[in-house]
């Protein structure tokens, strides 16, 4: 008999030398090897004939090795060519850099295969053929007695030389040995709720699934079974976030008051009539500094939304309960734009404005810091600056951290130390799925802002190859001619001998080459904090025609009278980027053009990606698309971020499950002994393989 917690080298048919492969792979108890699911499954209940293949269609089949080669191509790539035969007709299976297959005899002929994949036409030799099938060959003398040629087949990744057949025999073996009756992490309450099976049923469907299964929901993974675990590794994440709010909540902290006094001082700085989701958001972090607990929330919302004028009336709350406030951005470019805006909004009140930069006159900056920790200075905007040890704050009241996903957490946590429980209020203008901001942010309360302000201009979006170069120039030049401004964004500083791009320095030599009559600056993140503050003053005051730039002005950036943006190798950007860099014009009343310039030939991917952006200004359908394509640990831009790498989950695809397990984590909070034994047992089953929170 074996218990989960069992070594899995007294399965039967591993023994010490595969036990040590399979530990090479984290696979060391029996728990660990049940956890380590089929990636597809086969229908093996009937096999197609091979005079029936039509393209583009799906198909497992079994045939004979009719003859096998390696075929060199002129750029001396391998493909690897096996001609099968069921006696019905011939088809062609062709591998892609199939040397290690050819040099192991894997297809020897005579043997006997099992494909599955895609049929399509072959265009060198007659009839259909399969690109990378998958396969396995079948051992002499189980072709027609194997119990697997009757019933839906489980295929697994291979580990360390253990291949899918092995290890579905070693699985289904284990299982056989397992007790009737499993400890089960998941509590019944919580299964019957949702109408998942126990722990040993969801191990025997899902990895010895039987005709009676729905053979589409097996290979979508929403099978009960598959969904039992999706639900699980959800659940541990969101019951660790719950905690955390739980407990965040249960600590006294800064808590502010609002009166008539302070509503009419809001009023004086609002430069329009605030967006009905704009006082939705301010009326939510109104609640909470009114709250005993520390405010922990994410302002979330599209680039030009109208974020920064919530947070200033959240300042305003602060400033006159008392309190100074405290502003970190991930640039000095950015740091200097908020400073001038919050001169321009705040000053009117009285309210003393700092601006903390790393660089500067070293006695201008102890003489700011000194009146900032005597409490002088009100208001202090600055960069990663802000958490040096001498950056130091008489009665911090609140925190404001724009573009949260450049920052790790222990940025965060070390600017909130610099108060006695401050409020935080962290923003962002990368649009994040719901799902992904329920693990990503899920410490936080969050509201979002999902209206822009009145009189914002359309921003049209086109993607253009090389070829159409002259044609961008001539829109350019129109724009400047009626006095508009425009940007010109290169992904490199300098020419790289590496990669054949652009660059911003070579762009800005021929463009004023190009447009002679017209001012032309260059900006980048090497130059020296004065020298970008007076280009940018320059630009922003309409003495520059074009902005030759790199992704510094990717976010903060705000100049209305700017509306085109050209941006060279689209390519070499994510959809997110490119999204912020085109929320740079559009920021007035005229209708504003983005170009995304691409080579004549680029990737697939890279093409989704241009396509994606010129096709839909919608920020958070862009970042549903951009959760497809790179996944969530590059969506959010760190892998620092906590969020876990699922074996099974899926942020977009398993969402309902998601609000499930959030819903499920809440219920839990209360009981105290039931909650932190259930996180355990939970946690316990993260060690073997399932999600774990960072």
């Amino acid at each position: 008999m074996l218990e989960l917690d069992s070594d899995v080298q007294f399965i039967k048919g591993v023994g010490p030398k595969r036990a040590a492969l399979l530990g090479a792979r984290g696979i060391r108890r029996v728990e660990d090897l049940l956890l380590h699911f089929p990636r597809c499954y086969q229908d093996r209940s009937h096999f197609a004939c091979l005079d029936s293949l039509r393209p583009g269609e799906s198909y497992t089949i079994r045939a004979r090795v009719y003859s096998s080669r390696l075929i060199r191509t002129r750029s001396r790539r391998s493909i690897l060519d096996v001609v099968l035969t069921d006696g019905t007709s011939f088809v062609h299976a062709k591998w892609f850099n199939g040397d290690r297959l050819h040099r192991d005899r894997v297809f020897v002929t005579g043997s006997t295969a099992i494909l599955f994949g895609n049929s399509e036409p072959d265009k060198y030799d007659h009839g259909m053929v399969f690109f990378n099938p998958e396969f396995e060959i079948v051992p002499e003398g189980e072709e027609r007695t194997s119990d697997e040629m009757r019933q839906y087949v489980g295929i697994y990744e291979e580990v360390s030389g253990i291949t899918s057949r092995q290890l579905r025999v070693i699985v289904s073996t284990a299982i056989d040995l397992l007790p009737r009756v499993l400890h089960d992490p998941l509590p019944e309450r919580v299964r019957s709720r949702y109408g998942f099976p126990d722990l040993r049923a969801s191990f025997d469907r899902i990895h010895r699934p039987t005709l009676d299964d729905d053979f589409r929901q097996l290979n979508a993974r929403r099978s009960p079974a598959h969904r039992r675990f999706i639900f699980e590794e959800f659940f541990l994440v969101e019951l660790t976030l719950a905690l955390r709010r739980f407990q965040f909540r249960g600590t006294d902290g800064v808590r502010f008051r609002t009166n008539r006094d302070i509503r009419e001082r809001l009023k004086t700085i609002l430069p329009f009539h605030p967006t009905t989701s704009q006082k939705k958001a301010f009326k939510e972090i109104v609640d909470d500094l009114r709250a005993a607990y520390p405010m922990n929330r994410l302002l979330q919302g599209d680039v030009g939304c109208g974020k920064t004028i919530v947070a200033f009336e959240a300042i305003v709350v602060a400033v006159e309960n008392g309190y100074q406030a405290a502003m970190m951005v991930p640039t000095e470019i950015l740091a200097e734009q908020h400073y001038l805006n919050a001169r321009r909004v705040l000053s009117p009140l009285g309210y003393s404005i700092g601006l903390i930069k790393r660089t500067g006159r070293k006695s201008e900056r102890r003489e700011l810091l000194e009146r900032i920790r005597s409490g002088e200075v009100q208001v202090v905007i600055g960069t990663h600056a802000l958490l040096v040890d001498d950056a130091g704050f008489r009665n911090l009241g609140l925190v404001v951290i724009d573009e949260q996903h450049r920052f790790g957490v222990m940025q965060r946590l070390g600017l909130m130390e610099k108060g006695r429980r401050p409020n935080t209020l962290v923003m962002t203008a990368t649009p994040i799925p719901r799902t992904l901001s329920m693990t990503f942010f899920g410490d936080l309360d969050i509201s979002v802002i999902d209206e822009m302000p009145p009189g914002r201009a359309p921003i049209e979006t086109r993607h253009v190859t090389e070829r159409n170069r002259d044609r961008v120039y001539a829109a350019l030049g129109r724009e400047v001619e009626v006095g508009r401004q425009c940007y010109v964004v290169y992904p490199l500083i300098e020419e790289s001998e590496k990669l054949d791009l652009r660059s911003a320095t070579d762009g800005y030599k021929l463009l004023r080459g190009v447009f002679k009559g017209a001012e032309i600056g260059l900006l980048h993140g090497r130059m020296k904090s004065d020298e970008k503050e007076k280009v940018m003053t320059a630009f922003t005051a309409g003495d520059l025609d074009v902005l030759v730039s790199t992704t510094v002005v990717e976010v903060g950036v705000d100049v209305s009278n700017a509306t085109l943006m050209l941006i060279e190798h689209a390519e070499r950007f994510g959809i997110a980027q490119l999204h912020q860099l085109r929320g740079r014009v559009g920021r007035g009343r005229h209708s504003s053009l983005c170009f995304l310039m691409t080579p004549n030939g680029i990737s697939d991917t890279a093409y989704q990606r241009v396509r994606a952006v010129a096709a839909s200004g919608d920020g958070f359908r862009l970042a549903e698309t951009d959760l497809r394509l790179r996944g969530p640990g590059e969506l959010a831009g760190t892998r620092q971020s906590g969020i876990p790498e699922f074996k099974l989950a899926n942020l977009i695809d398993d969402a309902d499950l998601l609000v499930q397990a959030r819903d499920e984590a809440e219920r839990w909070m209360e009981d105290a002994p039931a909650r932190d034994h259930l996180i355990q047992e939970l946690s316990r089953r993260g060690s073997a393989g399932l999600a774990t929170v960072g």
